[in-house]
């Protein structure tokens, strides 16, 4: 209403045409036709989730009472039901995404439930392991045949429940069964980017590979596990210059999870990383080269780190080297002084110095470009030093205190300066 009004008054005062401001009408009112339809799909994703879990229920209140047939042919109701509805969407309702997600998401369930029941009354021997693999394996291909975003981002959750079950708990082939299954989900991701690169399941797509890639890459560790925090700085710089594709450019930040995800990422590691204690627990190791150059720490080390360099290579092509943020050289200055730290406790302090100074070049990014979400980021990641700090038993509780009121003060400092600039220039 208000945009109309104003929109009104525009055109009476010649600003902007009647047409255009018959354009700007129908552009909002495309954005919130979508926005709509989105949360009517979310809704009925839901619903169909409720639906299938109340008829569960209703089965499992009767179950003890039921012959072998009986609980057979229940089992199968479910499964049997969902497929329907899965059929009428593909004939009938194949351009209503309400409808192919919904019932995709009621036969993901109701195909966990048959697979469940069946195993409980045939007393068929099985782990949770072996159900999940099955179950994901059954649903991979409705994600294409149901063309669904819902069903894909369920099996993502589904394959990394199973990649981490399998992966932290033995040490068998089957914890590489998580990857071949990632595979299969990819080009569904891939005609999201492409058809859809801001849609909102798209989205949340982003947030759940990068969130399914990190809990996995720790799998990959069994004898040289102090290689693995390699793999992770150099996995999270990945993401963070990921995030920074022009794909991401015009969309908020929890729309792009690559880049909150990345940065966070290294900063936990960097933090870990600051306390002399760690170090400490972490002996030099005696290792045989050839096991080391052989063993899949290194390897997906390696792997990892030069995909993540190539990537920065495009990125500074791109847009040239000035403009490339310090938080993307973090990963190249993470490696020689980790490996260094092995050997020397002067790794403590270049951690600490790179921690300081992403936080001041971020104060100083922000107040360049007037952004106050920067400028609290920056001298958020120096607080987050100094809390790190207070912590630390060699420095006396006078100076622990002093940092903490200059940090505050900063703070308030900042954001003043930041909020009067604005207004000066308003």
């Amino acid at each position: 209403m208000a945009l109309s009004k104003d929109l009104d008054e525009l055109v009476q005062a010649q600003v902007i045409s009647q047409q255009t401001a018959d354009e700007i009408t129908a552009y909002y009112a495309s954005k919130k036709e979508a926005s709509s339809s989105s949360l009517f799909v979310i809704f009925g994703v839901l619903g169909a989730i409720l639906v299938g879990l109340g008829i569960i229920l209703i089965i499992a209140h009767n179950w003890d009472h039921l012959s072998r047939l009986q609980k057979t042919i229940l089992a199968f109701v479910p499964l049997v039901s969902a497929q329907g509805f899965c059929a009428f969407s593909l004939i009938r309702k194949r351009n209503n995404q309400r409808w192919v997600e919904s019932s995709a998401a009621f036969l993901f369930f109701s195909l966990a439930a048959a697979i469940a029941m069946i195993g409980q009354i045939y007393n068929i021997p099985g782990d949770l392991p072996a159900f999940l693999m099955t179950w994901m394996l059954l649903s991979l291909p409705m994600i294409y045949i149901m063309k669904s975003s819902m069903l894909s981002m369920l099996y993502l959750i589904g394959i990394t429940g199973y990649g981490a079950e399998t992966g932290y708990s033995s040490q068998d082939a089957s914890e590489w069964y998580y990857w071949a299954m990632l595979l299969g989900a990819l080009p569904h991701y891939y005609l999201l980017l492409r058809k859809h690169p801001k849609g909102y399941f798209t989205h949340i797509h982003h947030w759940l590979i990068a969130l399914s890639l990190t809990t996995m890459l720790g799998t990959v560790a069994h004898s040289h596990e102090e290689l693995m925090f390699i793999a992770y700085c150099s996995l999270f710089g990945l993401f963070y210059a990921i995030g920074h594709f022009s794909l991401f450019q015009s969309v908020g930040t929890l729309a792009n999870g690559y880049k909150p995800i990345g940065a966070l990422g290294t900063l936990i590691i960097l933090l870990i990383l600051s306390f002399e204690e760690f170090w400490s627990h972490l002996s030099q190791p005696r290792w045989q080269l050839p096991d080391v150059l052989s063993s899949p720490e290194f390897l997906v080390s390696i792997l990892i780190t030069l995909a993540t360099t190539w990537v920065l290579s495009l990125r500074i092509r791109k847009v040239g080297l000035p403009r490339i943020l310090p938080m993307e050289w973090v990963f190249l200055l993470f490696i020689p002084t980790y490996m260094v730290g092995f050997f020397s406790s002067i790794s403590v302090l270049i951690i600490n110095l790179i921690i300081l100074t992403l936080g001041i070049l971020t104060v100083r990014r922000g107040a360049r470009e007037a952004h106050l979400g920067l400028l609290n980021y920056g001298l958020i990641i120096v607080t987050m030093l100094i809390v790190s700090r207070f912590f630390d038993d060699q420095i006396p509780f006078v100076w622990r205190g002093i940092l903490f009121v200059l940090v505050g003060i900063g703070f308030f400092i900042a954001n003043y300066w930041m909020l009067k600039k604005r207004k000066e220039n308003v």
